[in-house]
């Protein structure tokens, strides 16, 4: 069984970050480590959160991993708080890593051509130094123009994605992929491209005209779960899209309309049965 480190903070309340991380990894038959690196009592869309930062508790933890020899077979990081934080988890993913581990990085930080409120364009950099060290990184057009200094466009082309890739590939990543690309009307997805062949790929799906907080948390869990299983790139794309968009129109159906999350539980079984017959 393969084995994936997620790092990123937990939020007890609010299906985003680790409560949608391991029980997805768990799902599609891989063990999941989680390396918490807050404790929040809801996400950030409600008010009043409360928000206990573990940040001092990162190198501690992984030092004991490292006296029992835990290893990784990937290693996957989401929402980092602060710059300090971001140089511990390189840290952590040079201490731990080998030439057959994978590391799968989310830039999480902004969208809508903004960053979040939190972050500045210092910050935006720094995570380009932690998308510098990783195999696969998935950012969205606004991140990925804030890292590459590109400017953001809300009316693009498949041009100017294609500029993204190529900017973001210069970190040194090897296969960089921007999600929420929407190359024709109505359609939605991702592109990526691989620096070792030098081509793109993508994928695009009917676009759902609803939003929920957590969707990219899910689309980026499956995406990473289906390449630590090997699945192959194009495919990987589809399963995650697919998934996240069925998540959107099952939760859309729920009379209670739960804005804060998606109904990913529901779903979890349609997920196994696209991935029993690939794998």
């Amino acid at each position: 069984m393969k084995r994936i480190l997620t790092i990123q903070d937990i939020s007890c309340f609010g299906k985003c970050s680790l409560t949608v991380a391991l029980p997805l990894f768990s799902a599609m038959g891989i063990e999941a480590v989680i390396l918490p690196t807050a404790v929040l009592s809801t996400h950030t869309m409600f008010k009043g959160f409360t928000c206990k930062d573990l940040s001092d508790q990162l190198k501690p933890i992984t030092d004991h991993w490292k006296q029992e020899g835990i290893t990784f077979d990937a290693i996957c990081t989401g929402y980092l708080g602060t710059e300090e934080e971001i140089d511990t988890v390189i840290d952590i993913i040079k201490n731990f890593r080998n030439e057959n581990t994978l590391v799968f990085v989310d830039p999480a930080m902004g969208d809508n051509g903004k960053l979040y409120p939190a972050f500045d364009e210092h910050y935006a950099k720094k995570n380009a130094s932690l998308c510098a060290v990783a195999d696969i990184i998935d950012p969205n057009i606004t991140e990925a123009s804030f890292m590459t200094g590109l400017p953001y466009r809300e009316n693009y082309d498949e041009d100017y994605v294609k500029e993204l890739l190529l900017k973001l590939a210069q970190f040194g990543t090897k296969t960089p992929i921007l999600t929420g690309v929407s190359l024709s009307d109505g359609k939605t997805g991702a592109m990526g491209y691989d620096a070792g062949t030098k081509t793109f790929f993508n994928y695009q799906n009917d676009r759902i005209p609803a939003a929920y907080h957590g969707t990219g948390d899910i689309f980026s869990s499956v995406l990473a779960g289906a390449f630590v299983l090997g699945i192959e790139r194009t495919k990987a794309l589809k399963i995650a899209a697919d998934y996240t968009a069925l998540t959107i129109s099952e939760t859309e159906k729920n009379p209670d309309k739960p804005w804060y999350g998606v109904d990913f539980e529901a779903t979890i079984p349609a997920l196994v049965d696209v991935l029993r017959e690939l794998c």
